[in-house]
């Protein structure tokens, strides 16, 4: 490389490097917003009977790890009355004979399980949910995926929001549990030290959220209705994204919950980490081209990294090295520890580096092509929109 090469290339590292001090900055608002928030929050509790009725729709596919503790901690609800409500596309499905033993365990619950033998879309997650409102009872619903485990409050936290009329969706954040695996860790890496900031700092840029999380999806039946209801959102992959999307677009609030539910990884290998980036990384860019294109001011460390090279270990270069893994280290643990809860972070804090590196490959590599694998199966996706992949051009 040249001299005039080697300049331009630390020149726009650099300037890579100090964009991402301030995309940091934002994250550490974000952070503090929400943390104020939830104290204020906090203090303040619905009375029992002013609590709505609620009906708990859990769409299942298999065995997830650690179902069982998660299906009861949905039992094991401090909530006047509610119905929780399962979905499997197959009778077979091992998941739901678990669903009848929990049945038999709570004989006095409200569980029903409901077996969801027609196909409305690609998603099937979304198919399943369509087919399971009929058994819903109650006007405020609510939507999380078959991993969650939730404290015995979290119901009476969620829906309390919907009290207020102008709030049409209430979301919530996630820790996620890793597996035994390096590739389990660096995806629960990613989500509390990546996703989890890149929410809040949303959240404070546009003044509230303009979309929703799987993990915990509430709201009311008939503003489901006003947006077309889950029939609508049968063939998107980011169906949780969609439904804050349309509700935000209809003038209603969506609200970010004080409460952080689990969820449990697989012991991913390494190449389904990467798979599973790959599709979140493509979900996200066809949801929010803009700001995913944007992302590439913010990877931090490798610019950082870049810049120490191009100058060839030059004091100032060293500078802005430290000065910025100090402050992706402070919104990594302000993320983990304060706003999650983590315990993890301690033990894999010191694989952030290398999360961090991969990140700007998925990123690059995301914009080549438009495949992702789901559950098992390769679908194209394409403005959001799910397509089945024939099982000759997966192979491709």
């Amino acid at each position: 490389m040249n001299e005039t090469a080697r300049t331009v290339v630390e020149a726009v590292a650099a300037l890579g490097a100090l964009s991402s001090l301030g995309f940091y900055a934002l994250c550490a608002c974000g952070i503090g917003s929400f943390l104020k928030r939830r104290a204020k929050v906090g203090q303040s509790h619905l009375a029992e009977s002013q609590l709505p009725p609620v009906s708990a729709l859990k769409p299942l596919k298999g065995i997830d790890p650690e179902i069982w503790e998660s299906f009861c901690s949905h039992r094991e609800q401090d909530h006047p009355d509610y119905q929780l409500i399962f979905g499997v596309s197959d009778a077979q499905d091992p998941a739901a004979a678990l669903v009848r033993r929990l049945q038999e365990k709570y004989p006095q619950r409200q569980i029903e399980l409901v077996v969801c033998e027609r196909n409305l879309g690609t998603n099937p997650k979304v198919s399943n949910l369509a087919q399971m409102l009929s058994a819903a009872r109650h006007e405020v619903l609510l939507v999380n995926d078959s991993d969650v485990r939730v404290p015995p409050d979290y119901l009476r936290r969620v829906t309390a929001p919907l009290a207020d009329d102008s709030i049409g969706l209430v979301t919530c954040l996630y820790r996620a549990v890793a597996g035994r695996t390096l590739g389990s860790r660096l995806e629960a890496l990613s989500v509390s030290t990546d996703f989890v900031p890149g929410v809040l700092s949303a959240r404070f840029l546009e003044k509230g959220l303009r979309f929703g999380l799987g993990s915990t999806l509430a709201f009311r039946r008939h503003d489901l209705e006003k947006i077309g209801g889950f029939e609508g959102l049968a063939d998107y992959l980011a169906d949780d994204y969609e439904l804050g999307r349309r509700m935000a677009g209809m003038g209603k609030r969506v609200e970010l919950s004080d409460v952080v539910v689990d969820t449990f990884l697989p012991d991913y290998s390494l190449r389904q980490f990467f798979e599973h980036q790959m599709r979140w990384s493509r979900t996200i860019r066809d949801a929010r081209r803009g700001g995913y294109v944007g992302l590439l001011l913010t990877f931090g460390l490798p610019w950082a990294l870049v810049t120490l090279v191009a100058a060839w270990g030059a004091a100032w270069a060293w500078a802005l090295f430290v000065v910025t893994l100090g402050a992706r280290l402070a919104v990594a643990v302000g993320s983990a520890a304060q706003v999650l809860s983590d315990p993890q972070w301690r033990r894999d804090i010191f694989l952030l580096p290398v999360r961090d590196l991969i990140a700007p490959v998925v990123w690059g590599l995301s914009f080549f092509g438009n495949k992702v694998l789901w559950r098992g199966d390769w679908f194209y996706l394409k403005d959001g929109r799910l397509t089945a992949v024939s099982r000759e051009a997966a192979g491709h």
